[in-house]
């Protein structure tokens, strides 16, 4: 079979044929991978920067895809916890990381939506309990998973959602998709934060793809100019797009009923994950999430790599032979 290789933390992968992994565990099945996508994720996960890095070496990058199971089956599936990832025609699926697929769904707009939109949506179902009625700032929201969060918002019941983001043409687009508010990140600090501590000073849920220097600006003008501090604010803290470190100012754990929760793998376990997978893939597959993917065939990861990494592109791969 062909597989994209890791072979070096510095250098992309590379297209090469390998061996086809053989199933050795009671719940592994060898599946014919359909499509997969490039995720920030997985670029992180290729050159060793994702906290969830082993160092292990050479890996087959890909964290997810949609595959056939060998009874013919689809299935929405999560890549095991080894160097064998979804970047090639054929993988190991643990198949209690596998969800089964609607019939009328998309192979390649699963593999393009799945992970951008899953970090809103098990934010907001699992993290905090987000009520109908709820009002969320979105800071990145003109990236893959901030758009996609501006979709979930609006379908989890948000009485008023604020995306903030720096691509202007994504940042005009968000109110198709249920944004009430835009605003630019672009331009001096302060004068970004004095606009969004304006327009965001009621809200009751941060989530956050940035980190870095704009949360640490925001938080003081979003926490000031509430109308009532004694009302919770939970920022979230799921991306650090902008750096990994924030300067968090003292006074802003004071001055306001304020808590600062993080998720991803690890503050919400597997198991929570996967039980959120079959109502996400439902929503993708109705139409109620929309995304647009390009697809590349597999033998082009070379080219495809150096694709910017900040590229708004949903690029799917799909195997050669597919």
């Amino acid at each position: 079979m062909y597989a994209a290789v890791v072979r070096s933390f510095d250098s992309g992968p590379k297209y090469e044929e390998v061996e086809s992994p053989v199933p050795s565990g009671e719940h592994e099945a060898l599946v014919d991978v359909l499509a997969a996508g490039l995720h920030l994720r997985v670029r992180a996960q290729a050159n060793g920067s994702h906290y969830t890095s082993t160092d292990e070496l050479p890996l087959i990058p890909g964290i997810d895809g949609v595959g056939r199971l060998p009874d013919g089956k689809l299935v929405y599936f999560v890549a095991t916890d080894t160097a064998l990832g979804t970047f090639a025609d054929q993988t190991i699926v643990d198949l209690r990381r596998a969800v089964p697929l609607p019939a009328h769904a998309d192979p390649v707009l699963i593999a393009a939506a799945m992970n951008p939109a899953m970090s809103a949506w098990v934010t907001l179902r699992r993290r905090v309990q987000a009520k109908p009625g709820f009002k969320v700032l979105i800071l990145g929201a003109t990236g893959n998973s901030g758009q996609m969060a501006v979709q979930i918002a609006k379908l989890m019941g948000a009485s008023q959602i604020i995306a903030a983001g720096r691509n202007p043409e994504r940042l005009r687009s968000l109110p198709q998709l249920g944004a009430d508010v835009t605003l630019s990140l672009a331009g001096d600090p302060a004068a970004v934060a004095r606009n969004l501590g304006e327009a965001a000073a009621d809200a009751d849920i941060v989530l956050d793809y940035l980190w870095g220097e704009p949360a640490a600006h925001a938080m003081l003008p979003i926490l000031t100019r509430r109308s009532d501090r004694s009302r919770l604010l939970t920022w979230i803290q799921i991306g650090s797009v902008a750096g990994a470190d924030a300067p968090i100012p003292s006074a802003a754990l004071r001055s306001a009923n304020f808590q600062i929760i993080g998720s991803g793998q690890g503050s919400v376990t597997p198991a929570g994950y996967l039980a959120e997978f079959p109502a996400l893939i439902q929503a993708v597959a109705d139409g109620q999430l929309t995304a647009n993917p390009v697809v590349y065939p597999l033998s082009r990861i070379e080219e495809v790599w150096k694709t910017p990494a900040d590229s708004q592109q949903r690029i799917v791969f799909v195997p050669h032979n597919k």
